[in-house]
């Protein structure tokens, strides 16, 4: 049994995982940076170096979803929450013995290769994308995919500097069967292309972040790609299911062309 931290839990991502490693016998301790009253857990400010360092004491695994999520987030943002909240979390790794932590970074990390409008970082070109992998150098979209970049570099760092388990996600786009058809629906033929290619589904998730948050590591550090089987998608997966596990179950295809 794993005693397992999540922090960012009141997040869309983070609210897919609280009942998800009870299966297993691990136990889940949620952390906010407010109080939620549908969440039982704690409150953590991931900027308060001290407070991670006290509060993250006695884990085995964190899975760190903490921090500002959108591709539009202003770099002061990013920079404040992002990098230097994540930075307060490996440090706490350290010095409190914890063994592995798994970041949750971002397909935006990797996404100028195939953004058809470098404007706007939730579009995909509509001829032959280059296919991405875990081993892919990053090329950040956004200012948000910047600070998942730095935070990969830092995970990156603390692996081989200090030892703790690091596994950079490079999450897609986490909705619902009824948002992937809302999101599709409407938009500009690259949008509807980024939404079927980057798409996670909610089930897909939840296998995707316990896999790697359990499973043994083939090498340290690592990175792989999240997201569902898509037929459209161009983030890789075989690295993924080969390193950690993961089993995708489902396909923004068989949702949109049903």
């Amino acid at each position: 049994m794993a005693r397992i931290a999540l922090t960012g839990a009141a997040g869309n991502v983070g609210r897919e995982l609280l009942g998800a490693f009870e299966e297993e016998g691990h136990e889940l301790t949620p952390f906010s940076h407010a109080e939620n009253p549908d969440i039982e857990g704690e409150t953590l400010d991931v900027t308060d170096p001290d407070e991670v360092l006290e509060d993250l004491d006695g884990f085995d695994v964190v899975v760190h979803l903490a921090g500002a999520s959108s591709p539009d987030a202003e770099w002061d943002s990013v920079v404040d929450v992002n990098v230097r909240g994540t930075k307060h979390v490996f440090d706490a790794a350290v010095e409190n013995g914890i063994d592995r932590v798994v970041f949750a970074s971002s397909n935006h990390a990797v996404g100028m290769y195939n953004q058809s409008d470098p404007a706007d970082p939730e579009t995909l070109r509509l001829d032959s994308a280059t296919p991405l992998d875990g081993e892919t150098a990053p090329r950040p979209d956004s200012f948000y995919g910047v600070s998942k970049a730095s935070c990969e570099a830092l995970a990156n760092y603390y692996a081989d500097r200090h030892g703790v388990e690091s596994v950079n996600v490079r999450i897609g786009w986490l909705m619902s069967e009824d948002d992937l058809r809302e999101n599709a629906t409407g938009v500009s033929a690259e949008k509807e292309r980024f939404t079927r290619a980057t798409w996670l589904s909610p089930h897909d998730c939840r296998n995707l972040l316990k896999r790697a948050a359990t499973a043994d590591l083939p090498h340290n550090p690592l990175t792989v790609n999240g997201v569902s089987r898509n037929d459209d998608r161009h983030h890789s997966l075989t690295g993924t299911m080969q390193a950690i596990g993961y089993q995708p179950r489902d396909d923004s295809a068989e949702v949109l062309d049903e």
